[in-house]
């Protein structure tokens, strides 16, 4: 059975992660990190999830917690996921991050880590979205530069970046699936813009509201037609059942970089 760390142990997130795990076959909770000082600190990792007791007690020591074959299941901000993937690669560990946010450099340094330990990195865990992102790819192709995209993704109110990282990956696949450069061609704001809608343009927007899950739907529209693409997500357990289902791949795996479409079989 392999072992698993889960880090935000006390956030939304985490405490699904934990709720999970409680009863799963092939991976067992051995340990659950938080922030230093925050007030779940040494609470039980089950009670704490509101599933009882599992004794495994919240830690904010993450070089005890995360040891040679471990897995790190880590769903918070870029810098602590870094932090912690700096520690699974020095210690032979493995992790999937869920994070979202990373900057271009920091995902180069995600990707050297990889080379010593394996590492899943993807902004969703959700096997729909991946799936998703498949089938964007060849929508993209199939409809190519006579339809006009644009990207709508909407979230809960305490979501700090946006547009979500779902979002700039789907707009990264519709980018490479048509051959342009989304650094180039991404328009993130229109309030500022006085002009008609370029054609290479790929639109994104961002909502916040309530607690909405997530939303996310991309728009292929021409002259006379619309087709769209969306996925709604109705809980995080979604989300969490991709990690788990991630965590089984990642604990066979050899050292590398992966993503949810390696665990899908479509990468």
């Amino acid at each position: 059975m392999a072992e698993v760390v889960v880090a935000g142990a006390a956030g939304r997130m985490g405490s699904r992660l934990i709720a999970l795990l409680k009863d799963d076959p092939e991976l067992r909770l051995v340990a659950a990190l938080e922030a230093p000082g925050h007030p779940a600190l040494g609470r039980d990792a089950g009670e704490s999830a509101g599933v009882g007791r599992t004794a495994v007690p919240i830690s904010d020591d993450v070089e005890a917690a995360i040891g040679r074959d471990r897995i790190l299941i880590e769903f918070s901000v870029p810098e602590a996921s870094l932090a912690h993937a700096r520690v699974v690669a020095r210690q032979g560990g493995r992790a999937v991050i869920g994070t979202t946010g990373f900057t271009p450099p920091q995902r180069e340094e995600l990707a050297r880590l990889g080379q010593q330990a394996p590492l899943l990195v993807s902004p969703n865990m959700s096997v729909g979205v991946n799936v998703a992102f498949r089938v964007l790819a060849d929508m993209a192709r199939l409809l190519g530069d006579d339809y006009d995209v644009e990207i709508v993704e909407t979230h809960h109110r305490f979501k700090k970046d946006a547009p979500s990282g779902t979002a700039m990956r789907m707009a990264e696949v519709v980018a490479q699936a048509l051959g342009r450069d989304l650094a180039k061609t991404a328009v993130y704001d229109r309030h500022d813009r006085l002009a008609e809608r370029a054609t290479t343009e790929i639109g994104m927007a961002a909502l916040r509201s309530g607690d909405v899950v997530g939303e996310h739907t991309v728009s292929f529209g021409s002259l006379g037609e619309r087709l769209e693409l969306t996925h709604r997500a109705h809980s995080r357990d979604n989300f969490a059942r991709g990690a788990l289902r991630a965590a089984r791949f990642i604990a066979t795996a050899k050292p590398g970089l992966y993503s949810m479409q390696d665990v899908l079989g479509l990468a």
